[in-house]
């Protein structure tokens, strides 16, 4: 672009050059004569500034006993119902933040690592999981509920149905035809906390199958 404002401003004048170029003309004029670069003064330090001595002592009071776990705002407020101020509520924290504890100053709670329960399967028919879920119907409106149960080892479905209605009844003889149909009674079996698996009937027949 500077090339092709080069080549035509002497033969038709800057203004027409601008205007082809689409160069603005103040920005062209400024290029001209660029302003003096202006001496950038260091800030003079306002007369209300605090002392290393009282920048100190009010670092020692925002860490006191009583105010260690108070933001700067109610310390300033207490303070000053107290008859006494120290600085504003912005020094405070400008203070506290070159000090590294501009953070949350409130003691955290710390809770030790919990062990996640996890189910293993060494063998099939050791852990069984079952849910219950929805199945869409002929029309609108219209659900099935699809049982299924599967040994979490060889991710083999060892039971199934589909029903008009999620029942207890229902689930319970489930679970008694897969065990009675496996042949054999699994250590655990495993499903979310729904009402079907909550339910008494459920409950009662893995107590007295002794499953877990």
């Amino acid at each position: 672009m500077d090339t092709a404002f080069t080549g035509v401003e002497g033969e038709l004048g800057i203004t027409a050059a601008c205007r082809l170029t689409g160069r603005s003309r103040a920005t062209h004029y400024r290029r001209l004569n660029p302003p003096a670069a202006r001496e950038v003064k260091p800030r003079p330090t306002p007369p209300s500034a605090l002392t290393a001595d009282e920048r100190a002592a009010v670092l020692e009071l925002v860490n006191a006993g009583e105010y260690a776990e108070l933001p700067p705002a109610q310390i300033w407020a207490r303070e000053l119902d107290a008859g006494r101020y120290h600085c504003s509520i912005s020094t405070m924290y400008r203070i506290l933040r070159e000090n590294g504890q501009s953070g949350e100053r409130r003691r955290q709670a710390t809770h030790s690592a919990k062990t996640v329960p996890e189910l293993v399967a060494t063998a099939p028919s050791q852990v069984f999981t079952w849910d219950i879920t929805k199945l869409a119907g002929p029309r609108k409106g219209i659900w099935y509920h699809a049982y299924v149960v599967i040994d979490i080892f060889s991710r083999y479905v060892v039971g199934h149905t589909v029903e008009k209605a999620e029942s207890a009844e229902r689930a319970e003889e489930l679970i008694r035809e897969t065990i009675e149909r496996n042949g054999l009674t699994p250590e655990t079996v495993h499903a979310d906390r729904g009402t079907s698996m909550t339910s008494k009937k459920v409950s009662q027949l893995l107590i007295d199958l002794g499953v877990t």
